[in-house]
């Protein structure tokens, strides 16, 4: 093989396999020299590359941790694998994966090639996921959209349904995609409007760039979190939680998000006090799903709707054929 970097990033993908290379064997594999071979991986070190060597008749090659991750080279398979999973868990908003993952996905299905495209949206069309939440998914299509402008700076157009059902266009620079367990916003610059907005991700519709590139402006807070923090505080009716559940601390906390934390009351109870500015209707449908009896302390509107959801379940179901 006497074409450099194709040599260069096929001793790359084996050294990414966890094992270690002797000399001969990628001489063998690679159709070189073994000096060949010690100078591509004088190159690679070059490239920041933390190959390491050992000595003897064992010894060999083998790619280790350094201080920042190079490139990867991943197989077809590899590929597709990550690309799902990552489409799962940014598609439905998964406690814990954040913007970083969402631009890791718009990375990979940019350069992703169509054959294995098709194979990634047959998978996930075929999946029907387990989800935590109220049911407010996003297609990973719009979050890769979304991602791909806040990092190129470009701006963008899309239709937007409000909380009422109204149905608008919208023009805006994008500063930066935020996920708060549940749901994911798009916190932009409104050009019609000419003030900062925050979007639910899941009312947005047929997002796409123009093209028209954007000096970032100022954020009137310090960051994105807190002016979508200090936007739903506005938006929302803010409540003081208190429901006392009959089921230990450790397994109701595994159904709730995280800013919903009970205490421990007894070696088998447990007991929610918190504020929060979700909806009583998604706070009702996240204490049914705990799967354990609960009682509603406050505030009185949680409880009253709790009640009118309950009733509402129950005549539902068809009475027994007699």
């Amino acid at each position: 093989m006497t074409d450099t970097p194709a040599r260069l990033l096929n001793l790359l993908s084996l050294l990414q396999t966890p094992r270690e290379w002797p000399g001969s064997e990628l001489s063998e594999r690679l159709g070189v020299s073994p000096r060949t071979i010690r100078r591509d991986i004088d190159r690679l070190r070059d490239l920041g590359y933390p190959v390491e060597a050992s000595r003897g008749a064992v010894g060999g090659y083998r790619l280790v941790a350094g201080a920042a991750m190079p490139p990867l080279l991943l197989d077809d398979e590899e590929a597709v694998a990550i690309a799902v999973g990552l489409r799962a868990g940014a598609g439905h908003a998964i406690e814990g994966v954040e913007e970083a993952a969402v631009r890791a996905l718009a990375k990979l299905e940019q350069v992703l090639p169509s054959r294995l495209r098709h194979r990634v949206a047959t998978l996930q069309n075929a999946t029907i996921p387990l989800t935590r939440g109220d049911g407010a998914t996003v297609a990973p299509s719009t979050l890769t959209t979304l991602a791909a402008a806040v990092t190129a700076h470009e701006r963008l157009r899309f239709g937007y349904r409000a909380g009422d059902g109204t149905e608008t266009k919208r023009q805006v620079e994008p500063y930066r995609l935020v996920s708060t367990g549940h749901r994911w916003y798009l916190v932009a610059y409104d050009l019609e409007r000419e003030d900062w907005r925050t979007f639910r991700v899941d009312r947005v519709d047929d997002p796409f760039a123009t093209g028209a590139r954007f000096a970032p402006r100022e954020l009137p807070t310090g960051d994105a979190a807190e002016l979508l923090a200090h936007t739903t505080s506005r938006s929302q009716p803010e409540h003081d939680l208190d429901v006392a559940f009959e089921a230990p601390a450790q397994f109701v906390t595994a159904r709730l998000p995280a800013h919903l934390a009970p205490a421990p009351t007894g070696p088998g109870t447990c007991r929610l006090r918190a504020r929060s500015t979700d909806s009583v209707e998604w706070l009702a449908l996240r204490l049914a799903l705990v799967d354990c009896e609960f009682t509603v302390h406050g505030p009185d509107a949680l409880a009253e709707y709790v009640t009118t959801l309950a009733a509402r379940l129950t005549r539902s179901v068809a009475p027994a054929a007699s």
